[in-house]
């Protein structure tokens, strides 16, 4: 693992600990983070912002890929402004997350 991806994973951790803060289900929580784990032991590249990135993992460890209707218990607003990222983005990449790891 290089520095870089070292950084990514620490920011990406930040920005998930900042939404359990806010909404804790240490269940999710768990899910979250060994799939950021998993991704970053992935040979493809996480090309993007960290904070996409880390909306993707929650809204993909919380939603079903056939029917995503949004985190539960959360407003997509209130996700936003949580996160940083449009749920736009939040969609994109919890597809790219489901694309690259498999529970």
């Amino acid at each position: 693992m290089n520095v870089i991806s070292l950084d990514f994973e620490a920011a990406c951790q930040a920005a998930l600990g900042r939404f359990f803060s806010a909404h804790p289900d240490a269940t999710m929580q768990e899910r979250s983070m060994r799939t950021l784990r998993m991704l970053r032991a992935s040979d493809k590249p996480l090309k993007g912002k960290v904070e996409g990135w880390a909306a993707g993992i929650v809204y993909a460890v919380a939603t079903d890929a056939r029917i995503p209707c949004g985190v539960p218990g959360v407003l997509n607003a209130e996700f936003v402004e949580l996160m940083g990222a449009s749920m736009e983005t939040a969609r994109y990449r919890a597809a790219r997350v489901r694309e690259i790891v498999t529970w």
